[in-house]
């Protein structure tokens, strides 16, 4: 316990630090803003109109204000108050008090959330769920949360990416193969603050919650188009991101394609109506 609670606090301190200028970087980012419009596309297509959606590390609320806009409401979660506070300066002055609530709560502690819903969908972005040993514990934590025929979509770091595999070619044997060898964490860095992360496969997720959802769809993200870390590729070879970005839209959810990304969308539904 103590050493999730210390992993906790380290994360929450690094993503508060990253908070003030996490908006700005991403905008700068191409390959970040197709990543985003990915998984809102994605969201959006499981969603009934006017849903209430429960967001997992929220962060500095991009999503959160983008559901509101299409008339969903949404309850906004993170560990960080420094995301917090910029997310909810962006609620006051988007004027969206009334679709957005926020909540400073960790989603290993989800049996202390206020606001329990339940809900039409779960929402996780870009991997916080990696940043905990206990997934299982967290992904069990959900059931009570979400409404019978209700729905959780999520976005995770699988234990194989394809393009990470390939710096092998550059000599960049850790990174290459960090995720390979990570079953007690692997050290992650962020705004001069070190905290571990773990990788999970899809399978893993739906025998955490085989008994209670169905599986409705797994799609690789960043499969065939690089990941955003690496710097400037879209700039720098256009016609050949936007050939990557047709193939990776038609090739999402095929095998193996679904499974070797720099993240997968897992969406799985509540059984019952």
């Amino acid at each position: 316990m103590i050493i999730r609670e210390l992993n906790e606090y380290q994360a929450a301190r690094a993503f508060s630090r990253q908070a003030p200028g996490f908006d700005e970087y991403d905008d700068s980012n191409t390959i970040n803003r197709y990543k985003r419009e990915r998984v809102r596309s994605h969201v959006l297509s499981h969603l009934p109109p006017s849903g209430a959606i429960l967001e997992l590390n929220a962060g500095t609320g991009r999503d959160a204000v983008y559901f509101a806009r299409q008339g969903h409401r949404v309850h906004a979660t993170d560990i960080a108050e420094g995301m917090l506070k910029v997310l909810r300066e962006k609620v006051r002055r988007e004027g969206l008090s009334d679709l957005i609530t926020h909540e400073l709560c960790s989603f290993t502690s989800l049996g202390q959330l206020q606001e329990k819903g339940p809900y039409d969908l779960v929402f996780s972005n870009f991997a916080g769920l990696n940043c905990t040993s206990e997934l299982h514990k967290t992904l069990r934590s959900l059931i009570p949360l979400v409404k019978p025929g209700g729905k959780i979509a999520l976005v995770i770091l699988p234990k194989f990416c394809l393009w990470e595999s390939l710096l092998l070619f550059q000599g960049q044997f850790r990174t290459a193969t960090r995720r390979w060898f990570g079953s007690k964490g692997v050290r992650s860095h962020v705004e001069g603050q070190y905290f571990k992360s773990w990788y999970y496969s899809p399978s893993f997720v739906v025998r955490s919650l085989k008994d209670t959802f169905d599986l409705v769809s797994v799609e690789g993200l960043c499969t065939i188009v690089p990941p955003s870390y690496i710097e400037h590729f879209a700039e720098e070879h256009a016609r050949l991101y936007r050939g990557l970005r047709k193939k990776e839209d038609r090739w999402k959810g095929k095998w193996p394609w679904k499974y070797i990304g720099d993240y997968y969308i897992i969406t799985m539904q509540k059984k019952g109506q």
